[in-house]
């Protein structure tokens, strides 16, 4: 017999509130404790503390206290730490929720493992990453180490005075019996320093500061930072996350007690945040990704009078909520009311995530769906065969390079996931970028097309290209391919060449369509032979390339291996003219290089085998 919805409901809920215990006793469910009687007391206690040398459980009730605060963070800050309650505004013992106590067990792993902590925290709102963070902090400076500094750095300078504000409440509300120095526990001004506190006879110095105000970071001598919000820091050419993060941690040294913890809501795909939890994600970060559904919030609840009634309105967002998150009844009534208050779902996901991936859902205004972004992503995305610099031979004529070789170098990077096949068709497809560092890239997409596996065989990029550099060495990489891939056709994104005020740009592509065998021409009355070289990007062709583009990601319609080609398609938006065009901050290079050569290749499928080159130019610009 099935068991009723009710009951299933009842019973999440049941295991909810046996995971609950007080701090002050100890969980008797952690295995990294012990039972420990004094009197007629009985604690739960770390073991590492009755491991102490100093431990012996006829120690007087002040001693006890003292050895178990350096090994039970809990039990001292429900002890000794106060803080301000959100709803009362009175100051209540600091009590951890079951989000802080997970992150507190991350946090206690590598701090007893001896290992330098290092932890990335994937945000949903109001479950006080900060604050456990901040207190945390502060246990290692009050607790543990004299002269082990902190520094506190947001997106902008009043939220972390803000985080440092909890840190003044605490010491103001310490016990006094508690406190062993001589001068009271308080912040005192550092060396005439607005931004710098020091806790008296501790040594222990506390900065704050603002991605908003960099340069106040350089040769900071501190041993543990809290990175708040980074996902809103500053990033422009002048100010970015990496120098910041750079300048803060290059200081902090690999050993144990140090603490680098990274904190912050999503902000979209693409930005610095976005690709630290990647790496962290990935294995590849020294950091531990932590992230907290909004399910596991307590406060996010509704009463349900009757939960059978209640299941069979479900929705099959909302059933996928309880079937595969667990989620109460409760919890999912609150996720739904709260929607209402959204016109799109993908905002109230980005606000209130279930999962990372929904953390990160971009706008309403995105183009390509994240989940459809996520299968592509998840299908076919893997590191190359090969990567390095594409280099062609610079004597004779472009018809001379047969293929290209491959070696490191800075000023751009090819990828190559699969080397050319005999016989096979493929197109290269190039979007030109600027030269300087600070330009958009030229791109280079090899698409391999298939054509000869059947119709239901999906194009698939092989192979790229993407840096800076001067055009003439651009049309040389992109030929170099171009012939290497069986004598690829050639589409170049033309639009800058043909503007080009000095004809340089301009001679560029009569060359390529002069020495190149299988250069992409387009039609053009005002052209002696009656066709240019290069595809025209306008509003029209745009529009046509990018809904094609739309429809492959969502049907899966192509096989994408470059994981920055993802994020370039999660940080295109449709902006309120009708155009598109990447977030601000970010590139859509590598897309538009897709999206040409997925153009030609879907056009000429639907066209007449029979048709040349210009045919099937003329045809696509009617």
């Amino acid at each position: 017999m099935n068991e009723s919805i009710a009951s299933i409901n009842r019973a999440r809920h049941e295991a909810i509130a046996r995971a609950a215990y007080d701090p002050l006793t100890g969980n008797p469910n952690d295995p990294g404790r012990v039972r420990v009687v004094r009197g007629a007391d009985v604690w739960y206690v770390p073991r590492a503390m009755t491991d102490d040398v100093a431990y012996a459980v006829t120690l007087p009730a002040h001693d006890f206290d003292m050895l178990r605060f350096r090994h039970d963070f809990e039990y001292w800050a429900a002890r000794c730490v106060k803080i301000t309650d959100k709803d009362t505004k009175t100051s209540v013992p600091f009590i951890l929720n079951r989000p802080q106590r997970r992150l507190l067990a991350t946090l206690e792993e590598q701090r007893r493992a001896g290992v330098p902590v290092r932890v990335i925290i994937l945000k949903a709102r109001q479950w006080g990453a900060s604050t456990l963070v901040l207190i945390y902090f502060a246990w290692i400076q009050i607790v543990h180490l004299r002269n082990w500094h902190s520094l506190i750095c947001a997106h902008v300078k009043d939220a972390a005075a803000n985080i440092r504000g909890m840190y003044t409440h605490l010491l103001a509300n310490y016990p006094r019996e508690y406190w062993e120095e001589e001068t009271a526990p308080e912040f005192r001004p550092f060396e005439r320093m607005n931004n710098v506190r020091m806790i008296p006879d501790r040594g222990c110095r506390v900065t704050v500061c603002s991605s908003e105000n960099q340069e106040s970071t350089r040769g900071m001598d501190c041993s543990m930072a809290h990175l708040s919000e980074v996902a809103f820091w500053k990033d422009s050419l002048q100010h970015n996350p990496l120098d910041l993060i750079r300048s803060v941690t290059s200081g902090i040294a690999r050993r144990p007690m140090t603490v680098v913890v990274m904190e912050s809501t999503a902000n979209g795909v693409g930005n610095f945040f976005n690709k630290e939890w990647q790496r962290a994600v990935d294995g590849k970060s020294d950091k531990t990704p932590f992230f907290v559904p909004w399910h596991e919030i307590d406060i996010y609840s509704e009463p349900v009078d009757d939960p059978e009634e209640f299941f069979g309105t479900l929705n099959e967002y909302e059933r996928e909520l309880w079937t595969v998150h667990g989620c109460t009844l409760e919890a999912i009534k609150w996720y739904r009311h709260k929607l209402s208050e959204y016109i799109e779902h993908r905002s109230m996901m980005a606000e209130f995530p279930t999962t990372p991936e929904e953390a990160f859902c971009a706008t309403e205004s995105s183009v390509f769906s994240a989940a459809d972004v996520a299968r592509l992503r998840e299908e076919g995305c893997r590191a190359p065969y090969e990567t390095g610099e594409v280099l062609g031979s610079r004597r004779g004529t472009l018809s001379d390079i047969s293929c290209p070789c491959f070696q490191p170098s800075p000023r751009g990077l090819a990828k190559v996931w699969t080397r050319p096949r005999k016989g096979a068709e493929y197109i290269v497809s190039v979007d030109i970028g600027g030269r300087s560092r600070h330009a958009d890239y030229s791109v280079i997409s090899v698409l391999d097309r298939h054509t000869e596996r059947g119709e239901e065989s999906r194009p698939e990029v092989v192979a790229q290209w993407r840096g800076h550099v001067d055009h003439d060495i651009l049309a040389w990489r992109a030929a170099a391919m171009g012939r290497w891939y069986n004598d690829a056709l050639l589409v170049v994104e033309s639009n800058s060449w043909e503007s080009s005020s000095d004809g340089h740009g301009r001679y560029i592509l009569d060359m390529l369509a002069d020495e190149y065998p299988n250069m992409y021409c387009r039609p053009s009355e005002s052209a002696p032979l009656g066709s240019l070289p290069g595809f025209h990007t306008n509003m029209r062709t745009k529009a046509v390339v990018i809904s094609n583009l739309i429809a492959l990601v969502r049907d899966g319609g192509y096989i994408e291996h470059d994981g920055d080609a993802c994020d370039e398609l999660l940080q295109y938006e449709s902006l309120p003219d009708g155009t598109y065009a990447a977030r601000r901050g970010c590139h859509d290079d590598i897309l538009m290089s897709r999206a040409i050569a997925l153009h030609i290749h879907s056009a000429e499928l639907s066209s007449s085998p029979a048709l040349t080159p210009l045919d099937l130019a003329a045809i696509l610009c009617q």
